[in-house]
């Protein structure tokens, strides 16, 4: 089992066992989940679990934990798909759950762990995500993991009536991208999101 450890944190691929009731809390908790899913969509822990196997069985998702050295307690969740064989992209999302561990600076070393995975485990080209305008926290870890903005889509989420902009970030593996291609990338971030 692959097993990626950083300075305070490691990833490993989750086990249904560990999706325990407190892990699953994680996912009812409204402020945690105010920015984690844009359909609003109720995590259980039965859809959970489908949709971690689906994931493995097609080959194409995976759910790693991620864990606490010192403690060796699992503390949030780190997803890597759907990947695109053809292209070599994916997605990755993270989520640190376990409220104690928040506010420590965690997030980017985490980001940065998932971004090992992808590119030396998986072979993937590039990652990329969005996220809403106003979660702030989300992009500065982003941003303070290495990855860049790319783009923003105006008016893309509808929040409380109101049109709010999808900030778009993406993480280049070097192995497929020049660091002239990359640079183009940092110099044009002023023009999506200050």
């Amino acid at each position: 089992m692959t097993r990626i450890a950083g300075e305070r944190l490691y990833i490993k691929e989750i086990e249904i066992e560990e999706l325990t009731d407190p892990v699953m809390a994680w996912f009812s908790d409204s402020e945690l989940m105010k920015y984690y899913t844009n359909s609003r969509r109720v995590i259980t822990k039965d859809t959970l679990v489908a949709s971690i196997e689906r994931g493995k069985r097609d080959g194409d998702t995976f759910t790693y934990g991620i864990y606490d050295i010192e403690r060796e307690l699992l503390i949030g969740t780190l997803k890597l798909g759907p990947i695109n064989k053809i292209h070599k992209t994916s997605d990755l999302a993270t989520l640190i759950g376990d409220r104690s561990f928040l506010g420590k600076g965690l997030a980017p070393e985490a980001i940065r762990l998932g971004v090992e995975l992808a590119f030396s485990v998986y072979d993937l080209r590039k990652l990329y995500g969005g996220m809403y305008a106003s979660n702030v926290a989300s992009i500065k870890a982003y941003c303070r993991a290495g990855w860049l903005i790319e783009g923003r889509l105006k008016g893309f989420y509808q929040v409380e009536g109101r049109n709010e902009d999808r900030v778009l970030v993406g993480c280049f593996n070097p192995k497929y991208f020049s660091e002239p291609e990359i640079e183009d990338v940092r110099r044009k971030q002023g023009e999506y999101y200050e």
